[in-house]
């Protein structure tokens, strides 16, 4: 018989004695993450775990049914992909447009594409942090399930949840009344930006900009006060496994980028190799499981294949915020650059804890609210030159950005009229799918013995993946 438990029946917890046949403990479906998944963990007949697997059941298709369409068409199509941060699609998939076209955008057109995908990460971590991810340190793990939620949130701390509210609401309202659109956008191009910035936008914006960066801050210091710093040592080892990392960072000094740059992999002892966004495939591979839809992953440059084997992984590396800090040399902000010293003097360099991806999401926060205000500060950002003339035809483009989930890849190739002829997609969380069924497994096997199952220990087994953002 198969223990089915839910975030909504999770009270019933279950104890199994030695000798009694395996049995599975779905835990679906996950909660509190940005989209659908389960969990299935099966125990022996001990009733310790025998298995682990992280199910993601949605087939997407989109790099299926994109064959055949005019490639311009394409960027308005892939934001669908993800209604969280459509943004990171929409300017991927132009940036590959762009290349199979051989399109040149001009600077002021590419300092817009990079305020608006910034700025979209802003409210994006955000919404993760305190809707999804904060009610499990703030309520605490073991809090009932009713309270454990960001209406539990509201009720203990109603002026943090006002505040939080308001600033991701203003963040959306300033996407939306500049580029038209917050969700689903359309006003990046190929070939630029579909209009210029007036000089009272830049104004209006930098404003608001400034008070977000106001708001990082206190988000950063309060998470450090009331979580961070009270983390004992059972809750940082939730999920830690031990992988490599893989991020974007400016070519010239190695320094967090979120929109352009080159890709650096990093081993787990913490040696790197740099490659340009087209020469991806020789680096990492794709590997398939029959019991997922989704694909794994793996860096195939290690010339280590693919295993998830908890004691000797081969080709695993994970992408998202820890990752971005892990791979690059600095941050070319000062807050965020302080941010981060005392977060390596803390963790050193890899950090390999799942449970530092919220600290890092944070420190990620002060980042985008600092390069936003660079950005509006320049005086480039209204030049009315955005957009250069673009010319459909046969070509491949590899278009590339860190979404809030990690690395995005948008890779087309098209014929002689400029339709699509092949696509690949690899989204952030697809990146992760290896690493989270790792993680849940160590913490599954921690907190599940003897077949004793409790509440709290599979809400410990879902924060492994909410870490993770996926």
């Amino acid at each position: 018989m198969e223990q089915k438990i839910t975030e909504a029946s999770a009270d019933q917890a279950f104890t199994h004695g030695a000798g009694s046949a395996p049995r599975v403990i779905n835990i679906q479906p996950i909660t509190r993450i940005e989209g659908h998944a389960r969990i299935a963990i099966t125990l022996d007949e001990a009733g310790n775990v025998a298995d682990s697997r992280l199910n993601i059941m949605a087939l997407r298709g989109f790099e299926k049914f994109i064959e055949g369409r005019p490639a311009e068409e394409v960027p308005r199509i892939v934001n669908r992909i993800c209604g969280i941060c459509p943004w990171m699609h929409h300017t991927a998939s132009n940036k590959a447009v762009d290349g199979c076209f051989g399109a040149q955008v001009p600077p002021a057109g590419m300092k817009l594409r990079e305020l608006m995908q910034v700025m979209a990460q802003i409210n994006d971590k955000i919404l993760h942090f305190f809707f999804l991810a904060a009610p499990d340190f703030i309520m605490g793990p073991g809090a009932d399930y009713s309270v454990r939620n960001v209406l539990g949130i509201v009720q203990a701390h109603p002026e943090l949840a006002r505040r939080v509210v308001k600033m991701r609401q203003a963040g959306q309202m300033m996407i939306e009344k500049f580029a038209g659109k917050v969700i689903h956008p359309v006003v990046v191009v190929p070939g630029g930006f579909a209009k210029s910035m007036t000089e009272a936008e830049r104004l209006e914006l930098l404003e608001k900009s400034r008070e977000q960066l106001e708001f990082a801050r206190f988000c950063i210091d309060f998470a450090k006060t009331n979580i961070f710093y009270k983390l004992d040592a059972d809750t940082v080892g939730l999920g830690q496994i031990t992988t490599g990392f893989l991020g974007t960072v400016d070519p010239a000094d190695g320094s967090l980028t979120l929109f352009d740059g080159v890709l650096r992999l990093m081993k787990p002892d913490g040696s790197c190799q740099d490659f340009t966004y087209e020469q991806y495939a020789d680096f990492l591979g794709e590997h398939v499981e029959p019991w997922s839809y989704s694909k794994f992953p793996y860096a195939r440059a290690w010339g280590e294949g693919f295993s998830m084997d908890l004691a000797a992984p081969k080709g695993i590396y994970r992408v998202n915020t820890l990752a971005r800090l892990n791979v690059c040399e600095q941050i070319n902000t000062p807050l965020a650059q302080a941010e981060l010293e005392e977060f390596r003097s803390r963790f050193g360099r890899p950090a390999q804890s799942t449970m530092l991806y919220h600290w890092a999401r944070l420190i990620e926060l002060v980042y985008a609210c600092e390069r936003v205000i660079e950005i509006l500060e320049d005086p480039e950002i209204t030049d009315t030159h955005v957009r250069n003339a673009v010319t459909p035809g046969a070509g491949r483009g590899v278009g590339c950005v860190e979404a809030p989930r990690g690395t995005l890849i948008h890779d087309y190739v098209t014929d002689a009229d400029g339709l699509i002829s092949r696509a690949n997609i690899i989204v952030g969380t697809t990146h992760n799918v290896a690493p989270m069924n790792m993680s849940i497994r160590q913490v599954a096997e921690s907190v599940i013995q003897k077949g004793v199952v409790t509440e709290e220990a599979l809400n410990k087994v879902e924060m492994a993946v909410r870490a993770y953002d996926p």
